[in-house]
């Protein structure tokens, strides 16, 4: 049986125990951080050797060479030219969306300006795309296409021209879908990697697998630590918590559809958190007797009942003002606003790594097709970071030609400055390029 905890904003004892419903330890377990910390040093050290030691080790993949972790292009296409035409269609709608999506956001804010002083100075900016990027896809357990498609289009339309993709392959077992999907997106090499070998490769690169700038996409414990390792040899997206989903309830919208939305999280881990805010109390109940309906015909039944029991929680608030403040606490992954008006809310809403406005904007859609990315800030983190997009894969550079006329005013007021900080040859620079 699912019982979500339920609370109410009205409690003398709210504000304790919903602190004690958010809280998450991200502490990584030491044991898991010392055997990261061998995997990355053994790999920088030896390489494809190491490499091939651990892929046994772990995946049971029992590689002779890298050559046998190393996909084809041809094998991608051969991939999706198998799959059924329902997947083909379904992974080319899906890969057009978000590719559409990311060319807006691209055009609004990834381009390159520079402007001139009265003077002639020009100033500005030089958008340009990284060199090479890994994008890391979970496998084993699950395989996810769409985290292929939402981490590899962004950086495709960004620019990156050499996109490499690790992806585990646990016994030999490769999904068709990941690997058509990889083909969809314009992924340029696939190796059946995966764990912290596989990121210690990308971040410093072995005989076969290239050094890249930056490494995107989700993983595992071990995978979490590896990134937060190799971050400053080369970049990261960011170091995602369990997932999570916000409903923003007015009563209006079906109990039946809340209730699954609940679920589409909570399906995912035993650590996901759902949580619904509503200011109807009976309203609350009949999501609570929808949970019992549905829960028993749901084939990741255990993992939803752990999750809602663990970190799940209904929680009754004084009025939609009040759920939206609370929500603005909570900086939630995922917020759904099942209002009959979302847009009298949005406002009021000012973290969320996305919002999902609306009775018919499940948060399902956004995982797969509607097109804006579904890599997003967790644990609170919506509070100061952004989803996946195209410019994680842009990088800028200021752009300075000061004019001769233009030196005689800067190089004065860089002289001074110079000087009161001390640094003589900084001022001397401007000093002589100043009219005598």
């Amino acid at each position: 049986m699912a019982q979500p905890l339920r609370l109410s904003t009205q409690s003398p004892t709210f504000e304790a125990e919903f602190q004690a419903r958010l809280h998450w330890s991200d502490d990584t377990d030491q044991a898991i951080e010392q055997r990261v910390a061998d995997i990355l040093a053994d790999v920088k050290q030896r390489g494809d050797d190491a490499v091939l030691d651990y892929t046994r080790r772990f995946d049971g993949l029992q590689a002779s060479t890298m050559a046998d972790l190393t996909l084809q292009p041809s094998e991608l296409k051969a991939a999706f030219e198998g799959l059924p035409e329902a997947q083909r269609q379904a992974l080319q709608a899906a890969a057009q969306r978000v590719r559409h999506y990311h060319e807006a956001q691209k055009k609004a804010s990834g381009e390159s300006w520079s402007y001139r002083d009265a003077d002639g100075t020009l100033l500005g900016q030089k958008v340009t795309p990284l060199d090479r990027v890994g994008i890391y896809v979970p496998g084993g357990k699950a395989a996810y296409p769409s985290s292929v498609l939402m981490n590899a289009l962004p950086a495709h339309v960004a620019g990156v021209a050499d996109i490499v993709m690790v992806v585990p392959t646990p016994r030999g077992e490769k999904n068709a879908l990941v690997l058509a999907a990889a083909y969809v997106a314009g992924v340029t090499r696939v190796f059946t990697l995966g764990g912290a070998q596989a990121v210690a490769a990308l971040a410093y690169g072995t005989a076969t697998v290239p050094r890249v700038d930056k490494i995107t996409g989700p993983g595992n414990a071990y995978v979490a630590a590896a990134k937060r390792r190799v971050f400053g040899a080369v970049g990261i997206d960011m170091i995602a918590g369990p997932s999570e989903i916000l409903v923003l309830a007015d009563g209006s919208t079906p109990p039946d559809w809340v209730a699954m939305d609940l679920f589409s999280q909570a399906e995912h881990d035993e650590l996901a958190q759902s949580i619904l805010l509503c200011p109807d109390a009976k309203y609350i109940d009949a999501v609570q007797a929808a949970i019992d309906r549905l829960l028993p015909g749901m084939p990741r039944r255990d993992i939803i009942e752990k999750s809602l029991n663990g970190r799940g929680a209904l929680i009754h608030t004084r009025s939609m003002e009040e759920a939206c403040d609370i929500s603005n606490r909570i900086a939630p992954e995922h917020l759904e606003v099942s209002s009959q008006d979302p847009h009298r809310w949005e406002p009021l809403l000012r973290h969320a790594g996305a919002i999902f406005l609306g009775a018919y904007t499940s948060e399902s859609l956004g995982d797969y097709c509607a097109g804006p990315n579904h890599v997003l800030p967790t644990s609170g983190t919506a509070r100061f970071s952004s989803p996946l997009g195209v410019y994680d894969f842009q990088k800028r550079s200021s752009l300075i030609e000061v004019s001769e006329a233009g030196a005689q005013t800067l190089g004065q007021i860089a002289s001074v400055l110079a000087h009161g900080e001390g640094l003589q040859a900084h001022a001397q620079a401007a000093e002589m390029r100043l009219k005598k």
